[in-house]
């Protein structure tokens, strides 16, 4: 996958001075688009369309700096139908718009091509099972909340402190199906991964669809394929290490892709820095293109 994913980013050059085809992209990658952004967003840490971006405000701001065109000629080259569009997305990447560079000759950020390589760390196996899940019900309490990669996510320790006790209790009367007790579900609300990406995060059981919630939040989730990975190690660090192991390592290296869905997981216990078994959920199908590698 590393392989096609990386022809997918050297076609994806050639195309910054006009508009990315991101179907084109997924193509020579062979995986869909959805998986496309995901699995971009895990490698690099950024969106894709951000990662574009950048490489284009690269390109144009060494074009800027030279001179040799006008402003309005670099705007049209890299897309953007007006100078101000394309002063807006130079400052967001340089801080500083691009008639000040060329006057000041002002240092200016560059972006990096990026490739992709496995490295093989070697000493720990990833624990997975596949399932083929029912259609099924989540019942609990919804939040929004920001992502954070390393360390505690704040936000969603006070969404678990704010729920009540007889809230938990009908949620523990409710909970029917595996994975069994009290967990978190997200939902992403884009395809970006990065720091700060707002996602509804939910925290309760899953039950039987039609499965009556009066007071609670319900959250339908058709039927599907889901990867189980099983991790033992401090809480939160090593359940953070899992989610960017399966990104980085698990799908470069197994005949499926991510698709549309809830991540589920449970832990316990939940106390930082403490000896946590967590069991996370990956929504996934497989991957036609690579059956049998």
């Amino acid at each position: 996958m590393l392989e096609r994913l990386n022809q997918a980013l050297d076609h994806l050059e050639t195309c910054l001075d006009r508009e990315v085809d991101i179907a084109e992209v997924a193509r020579i990658a062979a995986v869909s688009e959805y998986h496309l952004r995901r699995l971009f967003s895990a490698l690099a840490g950024m969106p894709l369309p951000v990662y574009v971006r950048r490489r284009r405000m690269t390109l144009a701001g060494a074009e800027v700096l030279a001179g040799e065109l006008t402003l309005l000629d670099i705007a049209v080259r890299y897309g953007y139908g007006s100078a101000e569009a394309f002063a807006r997305a130079f400052r967001s990447v340089h801080g500083v718009g691009p008639g000040e560079a060329r006057r000041t000759g002002a240092v200016l950020t560059a972006q990096p091509r990026m490739s992709f390589r496995l490295v093989v760390e070697g000493s720990a196996a990833m624990r997975y099972r596949i399932v083929e899940k029912e259609p099924f019900r989540v019942i609990g309490r919804k939040a929004r909340l920001p992502l954070v990669h390393e360390g505690t996510n704040a936000a969603a320790e006070a969404h678990a402190r704010s729920l009540e006790e007889r809230e938990i209790a009908r949620m523990k009367e409710l909970a029917g199906q595996g994975p069994g007790g009290i967990l978190s579900a997200v939902v992403y609300l884009t395809d970006s991964r990065e720091e700060g990406a707002e996602a509804d995060y939910w925290i309760g059981v899953v039950t039987a669809p039609g499965t009556a919630a009066e007071g609670l939040d319900a959250l339908d989730v058709p039927a599907g394929t889901w990867a189980v990975f099983e991790d033992h190690g401090p809480y939160p660090s090593a359940l953070q290490g899992l989610w960017r192991d399966v990104f980085t390592q698990w799908f470069p290296s197994n005949p499926y892709t991510s698709r549309a869905g809830p991540e589920l997981l449970r832990t316990r216990p939940v106390e930082v820095g403490a000896p946590t078994d967590s069991q996370l959920w990956i929504p996934v199908e497989r991957d036609g293109g690579r059956a049998g590698a």
